[in-house]
């Protein structure tokens, strides 16, 4: 049986809970993880102050009730499976290496922020900075997959360095901004000042999109490795379109201001 924590007590202001995750709550009783401590404005509170616990910690755990106001959960965390059954708030799996995180509602901003490994998983939209890289940070994502079914705001996989970001709707303005590697497929619109500064790595997209001027047109091709994508991504129920599969992309080519090889793909109707 799973660990199930239910919110039974909202707070008035954000809780910082980063203890709910697999590797700090796998082994304990259930009295154990309603006294761990949760930073709770300027104070420090019990989580069963909040929650509802049941079930047993066996590296499984099931989050009930609106969650909006909940920071961190699953920060920094190395195996397990968090299933969120609604909305959560803020730097959801931010820094996790590994496991599984999913969120059945909405995100907040900064989810998956620095992750390097496992699989944040969101049915609902996401905020800011998807999957990017602290403010005075240098690196965003270094591995793993995001998946939102949803949209996305501003800035999602700012600093990226490596990993898969998809997202089945629409993304915020400076997707991708200061990209160093990694892979963004966006099936929806691209906001504007996608890719900018990026030095390597790719940014595709399903519809026609605003290219900074310093991008260049290179060439329309079919690129083997979306293939691969689009086929992982299709069995996850994105909306991959055969056409998707089979079609050609023109590639622009940036940002000149730093190395000039990053790209942007845009899908050739």
């Amino acid at each position: 049986m799973s660990l199930t924590l239910t919110l039974h007590t909202p707070p008035e202001v954000p809780v910082e809970a980063e203890n709910i995750s697999p590797d700090r709550l796998t082994g304990l009783s259930v009295a154990e993880v309603a006294a761990l401590t949760v930073q709770y404005g300027n104070q420090q509170a019990a989580l069963g102050d909040f929650f509802g616990v049941k079930g047993s910690a066996n590296g499984e755990i099931h989050l009930e009730g609106d969650l909006q106001s909940v920071k961190m959960i699953g920060h920094g965390m190395t195996g397990g499976r968090i299933i969120v059954h609604g909305n959560i708030g803020m730097h959801v799996g931010a820094t996790m290496s590994g496991g599984e995180i999913l969120v059945e509602g909405n995100a907040g901003d900064w989810a998956g922020a620095e992750m390097s490994g496992g699989l944040l998983h969101i049915m609902g939209n996401a905020g800011n900075a998807l999957g990017s890289g602290y403010r005075g940070g240098k690196i965003g994502m270094q591995g793993g997959e995001i998946l939102v079914h949803g949209n996305a705001g501003s800035e999602a996989g700012g600093a990226m360095r490596r990993g898969l970001i998809a997202i089945a709707g629409d993304s915020g303005d400076f997707t991708g901004v200061n990209m160093l590697a990694g892979s963004i497929i966006v099936f929806g619109e691209l906001g504007w000042r996608c890719g900018a500064s990026m030095k390597r790595g790719t940014i595709v997209t399903m519809h026609e999109a605003r290219i900074l001027p310093t991008f260049s047109y290179a060439c329309t091709y079919q690129p083997a490795f979306l293939r691969l994508y689009l086929h992982h991504l299709r069995q996850m129920d994105f909306p991959v379109e055969d056409a998707h599969l089979n079609g050609r992309y023109r590639r622009w080519s940036g940002d000149a201001v730093e190395l000039n090889r990053g790209e942007i793909l845009i899908f050739d109707e």
